[in-house]
């Protein structure tokens, strides 16, 4: 049983990214809670499975295909919400693809892609999920960042970490905006979380999961259940008072400087 400050009874949520990794974990860990899905994904396919698991809890799942870097598709997607739904209680803001390209040889044409999967994208679920939230009166707002909004990744990210560096500040002007009207919003940082892409990048680089390894003091990478009970924290009345945080979801890579060693030396 849920304690009755992380229940999500009767809650609705959208959750985009739903087909897989962070967004499907987050998705099956608000309905575990009792709340409402509207999944998200271009993989419709990926987002039915999804969809089969969170009704097998005797929850509601509705499941809508929408690219999120195209505000025409988001707020269709929203009218869709409405007919289903009638409110929205949570969003998670979850799907989003990173380019990567050295600063010398990265195109504009693909900084711009970039941008619209990762700023602008979420800049327009957050503001058609907030209008609603608030003439409600309420509602909580997750916006899934990375690390590299607050510190330099290189090997490629400059596209990826200046979007990210985006979501950051909207993340923190958003909650200045409108937590007084009842309205949180708050962003997880993850480092780096198992997924198709990161697997097929270590995959061409074995070297890369070493180097990953040796930043994070937890001494693994983390996995999409790592967000789950935080999902559930930032869209239940347990997190009342939270809004505008940037929350690290990184084994302890964020605290450890440069020079720091993992365990103990002699």
């Amino acid at each position: 049983m849920t304690p009755k400050m992380f229940d999500l009874t009767g809650k609705i949520a959208l959750v985009t990214g739903a087909a897989q990794g962070m967004g499907r974990a987050m998705a099956l860990a608000l309905a575990e809670a009792g709340a409402h899905l509207m999944l998200v994904d271009r993989n419709e396919a990926g987002a039915h499975e999804t969809a089969i698991a969170v009704k097998a809890m005797d929850r509601s799942a509705f499941v809508a295909q929408c690219d999120v870097s195209n505000p025409t598709e988001i707020r269709q997607l929203f009218a869709t919400h409405d007919r289903a739904f009638g409110r929205i209680d949570f969003l998670g803001n979850v799907a989003g693809e990173g380019i990567l390209g050295t600063p010398e040889d990265i195109s504009l044409e693909e900084v711009e892609r970039c941008w619209r999967n990762l700023v602008l994208g979420r800049f327009c679920m957050c503001q058609e999920a907030g209008r609603r939230m608030l003439a409600a009166g309420r509602g909580s707002i997750v916006n899934i960042g990375s690390l590299a909004s607050m510190t330099a990744l290189g090997r490629g990210h400059i596209a990826y970490s200046m979007a990210m560096g985006a979501v950051a500040q909207m993340t923190r002007e958003l909650s200045t905006e409108w937590s007084g009207r009842g309205v949180r919003v708050n962003a997880i940082l993850p480092a780096q979380v198992v997924n198709p892409g990161l697997e097929l990048r270590m995959a061409e680089n074995p070297a890369l999961k070493d180097k990953f390894l040796s930043g994070i003091p937890s001494g693994r990478l983390g996995q999409p259940d790592d967000i789950r009970g935080l999902a559930v924290f930032l869209a239940s009345d347990a997190s009342s008072w939270i809004t505008g945080t940037l929350i690290p979801m990184d084994g302890g890579n964020l605290a450890a400087n440069a020079g720091a060693t993992m365990g103990r030396t002699k």
